[in-house]
């Protein structure tokens, strides 16, 4: 009997443990330098924003220790904490990997080298593409 309470108690261990390997998101990947390209409006309200368009620029820096810090003109105008969780799309209600930064979450559509693609998730499914 002792047995099975250490096992279901390793058990219990391994499957409350979490992190971003979990998620399928490589924490490497996601931490660097961004550069916003555009923005892309979603169904209800289509547009594109780009730098030129909106008459600034804009680039994030995902930090190692969950900050992600904002700047504006190469100018930094807010510091604050990011998450990286799975959780349910609004739209689809299907599960993806999400981050929350800024009071907003957004689904992560693509992250790889160069590109980090994330989609506002509420009923706006405003696009937003960064570079590295």
């Amino acid at each position: 009997m002792k047995k099975h309470y250490i096992i279901l108690i390793v058990l219990c261990l391994f499957s409350s443990a979490y992190s971003l390997e979990s998620t399928g998101i490589n924490s490497g990947s996601i931490i660097n330098t961004w550069i916003w390209e555009k923005s892309i409006g979603g169904g209800s309200n289509p547009y594109t924003a780009t730098p030129k368009t909106a008459g600034f620029t804009k680039k994030v820096v995902f930090t190692p220790e969950g900050k992600i810090i904002t700047y504006k003109n190469n100018v930094e105008i807010r510091v604050s904490n990011y998450q990286v969780e799975k959780g349910l799309g609004f739209l689809d209600q299907a599960e993806h990997n999400l981050i929350t930064f800024e009071g907003k979450t957004y689904i992560i559509e693509n992250v790889d080298n160069q590109n980090l693609t994330i989609v506002s998730n509420n009923a706006d499914a405003v696009r937003t593409i960064y570079k590295r």
